[in-house]
């Protein structure tokens, strides 16, 4: 297969796999951790609604499946990537990142979640991806 297609196969598989681990994480997140009483976590009116009955714990698994979609995303990528493994890892990180700035934009979290998702369960993730292929 040509370098230029693997490389772009490798950075759509990471973009799908990632976000069906993510996905998967918030989907299942609730069973884990039951959000509060009487709230409604499916739309983002309902997650606004619930966001000031949130305790420490409900945002563990968010960010669990921020961190590990990039990481599996990053690490998928990677290793598919021919060349620019790192480049294509990050990438993904980015793309994540933009969704989860997207995300702290539209619904009113607490800023120490902001800080520690933004700041840890993007780039660095990726980049913790592209080391555990262990290809340069």
């Amino acid at each position: 297969m040509h370098p230029m297609l693997k490389n772009l196969l490798g950075l759509i598989l990471g973009v799908v796999i990632g976000a069906i681990v993510n996905g998967g994480m918030i989907a299942i997140s609730g069973s884990i951790i039951p959000p509060p009483e009487g709230t409604d976590l499916k739309t983002i009116e309902g997650l606004k609604a619930a966001m000031p009955l949130m305790q420490f714990k409900h945002f563990i698994m968010p960010f669990l499946a921020h961190a590990l979609g990039t990481l599996v995303g990053a690490a998928i990528a990677a290793a598919i990537a021919s060349s620019y493994q790192l480049v294509i890892a990050l990438s993904i990180g980015t793309l994540f990142l933009v969704g989860g700035t997207q995300m702290v934009m539209a619904l009113p979290s607490p800023l120490w979640f902001n800080v520690l998702d933004l700041g840890f369960a993007y780039i660095p993730m990726a980049y913790l991806g592209w080391k555990l292929v262990g290809r340069r």
